[in-house]
């Protein structure tokens, strides 16, 4: 749509997670050097909480690329979507560690398979990763199969053979605080909302990236409206600013001035009350 007419190569406000356009704000920069200081403390567990939108996932796969970019030091497994039972996760990892197994082994075989394969690991010095995204969808019973896996160790001079990461909503802290899970005792880091500051650098930064080099797109009270407007949430700055970039579009406008900004939520407005009077049917 506005590509074109803003110099652009791409959208740089899309909800895509994309790490080309991670930015090292100092919480995120903090949160990523927290979790590679985790790693190398070898912690088996490490928590990054923070609220919906946040950048959560985004720091997931940042941490993920950085991982696999290391040679010879660490073996990463992901899991994205941990809404599974304790013998689907063992499935999951098994799949993402490459473990050639019968897809009707048992949960037992398989956290056989899984547990000789972190010990075969650890031996030759590699550390294994595991990365939980959305970790508060996660099942007390999976979290504790996972719980197991850390615990394994050939001989008492070994490492550890499995390290978790897990990247999640603040309802992740209810479930690790139940009383079955209390020994998993993770390291913790909250990541925060962005000051208004570090919301004109996000937005500065995705557009050099989707290719502008123009000058200051968004004026300083544009910056201001949607600062206080997304409350610092990575997700909302983006529905606002892709939103905005619209409107100045429509109106042919080449800066984007608070008016636009305000349009821009006046849309998104009308469209989430649209949706909530919308009437839903059900099929009997």
């Amino acid at each position: 749509m506005y590509i074109q007419h803003f110099g652009l190569a791409q959208y740089p406000f899309s909800l895509t997670p994309d790490t080309r356009y991670f930015l090292k704000l100092p919480s995120h920069q903090r949160a990523f050097d927290f979790v590679v200081e985790a790693l190398q403390d070898e912690s088996s567990f490490t928590k990054i909480t923070g609220e919906v939108g946040i950048g959560k996932t985004i720091l997931c796969r940042k941490v993920l690329n950085a991982l696999d970019a290391l040679d010879n030091k660490y073996v990463t497994a992901l899991i994205p979507n941990p809404v599974l039972d304790e013998e689907s996760m063992m499935y999951a990892i098994a799949e993402e560690l490459k473990l050639s197994f019968d897809p009707f082994e048992s949960y037992y075989v398989l956290l056989k398979l899984i547990s000789e394969e972190l010990i075969r690991l650890s031996v030759l010095g590699w550390t294994t990763v595991l990365l939980i995204d959305d970790a508060q969808a996660i099942t007390e019973e999976s979290l504790e199969a996972i719980y197991l896996l850390t615990a394994i160790k050939k001989g008492a001079d070994q490492p550890i053979p499995l390290q978790v990461i897990l990247f999640g909503q603040p309802e992740l802290d209810d479930l690790l605080q139940r009383l079955a899970l209390h020994e998993l005792s993770p390291v913790s880091y909250e990541l925060a909302r962005l000051e208004r500051n570090d919301v004109e650098a996000y937005l500065d930064h995705r557009l050099i990236k989707a290719g502008y080099n123009g000058s200051n797109l968004f004026t300083h009270k544009a910056v201001d409206l949607i600062s206080r407007s997304s409350n610092g949430i990575p997700r909302l700055i983006n529905i606002i600013a892709h939103k905005a970039l619209m409107v100045a579009f429509g109106k042919r406008d080449y800066a984007l001035t608070d008016k636009h900004i305000k349009l821009a939520l006046e849309d998104i407005h009308y469209v989430q009350q649209k949706k909530l009077r919308t009437p839903r049917f059900f099929s009997t």
